[in-house]
Formats: structure tokens, C-alpha cells, sequence
């Protein structure tokens, strides 16, 4: 679960009713793109035929541009997510973060869903002994990827809603 029970009007669209413009949910969407993209090798490894969240990335920035439209995108995520279902680890947390890059389009909130379920994979992967401080470096380059216009925005969801995304953003 990523979400609150309260929806954060900055992360709702002003033709929606909330504040967000358009140009920043576009860099929210590239932003998610970049995080799910940094992990999609565990998921690739485990399932190289399955192009699935490879596909959700690429719908993620083809809506940026214009190329794609939300509802597709969305589909997409859908598709990506389809492939983590079966799987276990740091490919399934892979797919899940791909899914959620993709589903950016249509709520600009899973934007924190792309990187929590990035920072679980990479901490899935990591030795036992290792995994805290393999999800913190993650949250930390993650967030070194944040366009400055974003990057208030980003970082006070990440205080917000780190309850309902596992604490990954303790970094």
C-alpha cells in the first residue's frame, strides 16, 4: 500500500482540482521511469522473455512526450504488475516498481510507488546483513535523480506517506 488515506492535493492535477501542473507531473513520471529502470536488470535476469515492465517504462516516458496516451500507459503498468505476480524477490519488487512508473500518468502519487518498490528490490537482493543499508544508498541516488523542480515536492511525499511505503525512505 503507497497511498494515504488523504490524497495530497500537490499530487493531484489542477484540472483535477489539486495544484500540480502538468509540467511537474511530467517530471514526477520521468523521475518514477528513472528509479523502476535503475532495477529492471533483477527483473530481466530472472525473466529475460518477459518484456512486460521494460514495456511500462518505455509507456512511462512515451506519455511525457506526448507519444502515448494515459489510459495505454496505465494499461501498461497493469501489464508490468501482471508479471511480478508470480514471481518472488527482487524481480517481483522490480515489476511492481515498473508498474507503478507507468501508472504515473494517471495518478501522479504512485510516483513514491516506483521508488519504494525499487528501493525493495534493491534491498531483496542485497545479503540479509546488507539490506537496510543497500535500500538507503538506493533512496539516496534516487533522490540525488530529482529534477530541482520536483525535489521539495518529492522529498516532503516521502515524509508524508513513508508509513505506507514500508519506511523505505528513512535515508
Amino acid at each position: 500500500m503507497i497511498f494515504s488515506p488523504i490524497r495530497d492535493p500537490r499530487l493531484i492535477t489542477v484540472r483535477r482540482g489539486g495544484s500540480l501542473q502538468d509540467a511537474d507531473h511530467r517530471l514526477l513520471a520521468l523521475w518514477a521511469a528513472v528509479c523502476a529502470e535503475h532495477v529492471l536488470p533483477f527483473f530481466e535476469q530472472m525473466q529475460p522473455g518477459d518484456d512486460r515492465p521494460r514495456q511500462a517504462i518505455d509507456a512511462a516516458r512515451a506519455w511525457v512526450r506526448g507519444k502515448l496516451p494515459m489510459m495505454e500507459a496505465r494499461a501498461l503498468g497493469g501489464h508490468a504488475m501482471g508479471a511480478a505476480r508470480e514471481l518472488r524477490g527482487a524481480a517481483r519488487e522490480a515489476a511492481y516498481a515498473a508498474g507503478q512508473a507507468a501508472a504515473v500518468a494517471h495518478v501522479a502519487a504512485h510516483e513514491l510507488g516506483a521508488a519504494a518498490y525499487a528501493i525493495r528490490a534493491v534491498r531483496a537482493a542485497a545479503p540479509k546483513e546488507t539490506q537496510v543499508e543497500a535500500g538507503r544508498r538506493e533512496c539516496q541516488w534516487q533522490r540525488a535523480q530529482l529534477p530541482d523542480a520536483i525535489r521539495e515536492l518529492v522529498l516532503d511525499d516521502q515524509r508524508l506517506r513513508n508509513q505506507y511505503c514500508w519506511f523505505v525512505f528513512d535515508c
